[in-house]
């Protein structure tokens, strides 16, 4: 049995994930071509998910990009992620697959405007993409970004 400290094999892929695409972003530097690149990797990323993974995953670049298209796509620990103008991740998924979990997590970091009093949820537990979870996403991708 690991020890409940240690970094499971997916996570230590994960990180290793995070630090090739900060090695990535600096030698692609800015502009329209980073933009482009970013994109695809993103994309690239939704696409090799599983069925129900990549039904999460388009929805939620949908939802972005049509609500939020100040926010720029891009890579985060290997999950698609967006990002806003000084390149903050705001919005992430996590599909379940990747961890081995029993639900993907669309999350929000502290750049969302998602404040509401003293506590407030920012990650979602999503276990299929329904007509009901695009809506709640929607409602939220769009008050993250007010």
């Amino acid at each position: 049995m690991a020890n409940s400290s240690t970094f499971t094999e997916e996570e230590k892929a994960a990180m290793k994930e995070a630090a090739a695409e900060r090695r990535t972003a600096a030698k692609r530097g800015s502009g329209s071509k980073k933009a482009e690149a970013d994109l695809a990797d993103c994309l690239a990323k939704i696409e090799a998910m599983d069925d129900n993974d990549r039904a999460i995953g388009e929805t939620l670049h949908r939802v972005v990009t049509t609500h939020a298209p100040d926010l720029a796509p891009k890579t985060w620990y290997g999950m698609p992620a967006y990002a806003n103008a000084d390149g903050k991740v705001v919005v992430f998924y996590k599909c379940a697959g990747k961890f081995k979990m029993r639900y993907a997590e669309l999350g929000f970091q502290e750049w969302a405007n998602l404040d509401d009093g003293d506590m407030w949820p920012t990650v979602f537990a999503v276990t299929t993409m329904t007509p009901a979870v695009e809506k709640k996403l929607t409602e939220l991708v769009k008050r993250a970004v007010r």
